[in-house]
């Protein structure tokens, strides 16, 4: 038996277990959209701590649980009468095929970039006419990923650098705007001109293909790995860090940087 078609036996199979699930489990029975909305962040980002931490089998099981919700909305809707997991898979088969002229039509595409170029034009047009550029970002996004969306889609219709070096000025014009409020100690001001700061570099990240969430993601995890190591040190030795100067925790801190360098995660 080919792979597709095991597939879709445990599809169906799974669209069975949750029809049973609605009909005789209290907890299952229960559930609404809004029930299940934060359920399916929290799955979302343990998939992505799956995926940071390049665990295969993890990004396996967390695709499961994120299948599961997927199927578990789409059996809500078809109680509700609105949609069902046909709609769902139709609307998407469609939108793929009408994104991708270069693919199933004559368009021709240079590369990557013009793809995603070209995705942000059809997406615009397809529903009703037009629709506002930023309008698909969704508002309750984390603020770094959203800026990046934002972002993006701006890239999409022409509102872009030209060039990646071209951010350098603008982001320390903003530092220098940052330090200016800073001075004036205006609360309101400098929490703007930080906000600024943050997009700019988010924007430099994205023009250097960078993505700010996993560089940032990066650099959380190795400051707790050397974090970590300076606390196991001074324990061991029978010291608390409180009662350690801020040199003498520097010292170790460069020890730990030898030990996990930049790069490693």
């Amino acid at each position: 038996m080919d792979d597709k078609k095991r597939c879709t036996e445990e599809f169906e199979k799974l669209l069975s277990v949750m029809d049973r699930l609605r009909e005789t489990c209290p907890w299952d029975m229960k559930q609404t959209f809004e029930s299940l909305r934060k359920l399916t962040i929290e799955e979302t980002y343990e998939l992505s701590d799956a995926v940071s931490s390049g665990d295969d089998q993890g990004i396996r099981n967390e695709l499961g649980d994120i299948m599961l919700h997927l199927v578990f909305y789409a059996k809500i809707g078809s109680e509700r009468g609105t949609f069902t997991m046909t709609d769902v898979l139709k609307k998407i088969n469609e939108k793929l095929v009408y994104r991708h002229p270069h693919v199933f039509g004559d368009v021709k595409v240079a590369g990557p970039s013009e793809v995603a170029e070209n995705w942000e034009k059809l997406k615009i047009r397809e529903e009703n006419g037009y629709k506002p550029v930023l309008s698909g970002v969704p508002s309750s996004m984390p603020a770094i990923v959203k800026a990046n969306r934002i972002q993006e889609k701006a890239r999409g219709v022409g509102f872009d650098w030209e060039k990646p070096d071209q951010v350098w000025d603008k982001m320390i014009e903003e530092i220098n705007e940052l330090k200016n409020e800073i001075k004036d100690l205006d609360t309101d001001r400098i929490e703007s001109e930080l906000g600024d700061v943050m997009f700019s570099i988010i924007n430099a990240s994205r023009l250097y293909g960078i993505d700010p969430e996993a560089a940032l993601e990066k650099t959380n995890r190795r400051f707790i790995k050397r974090f970590n190591y300076l606390e196991n040190k001074t324990l061991r030795k029978g010291i608390s860090l409180h009662d350690m100067s801020l040199d003498e925790m520097n010292v170790i801190w460069e020890e730990a940087k030898k030990y996990d360098p930049p790069g490693r995660c």
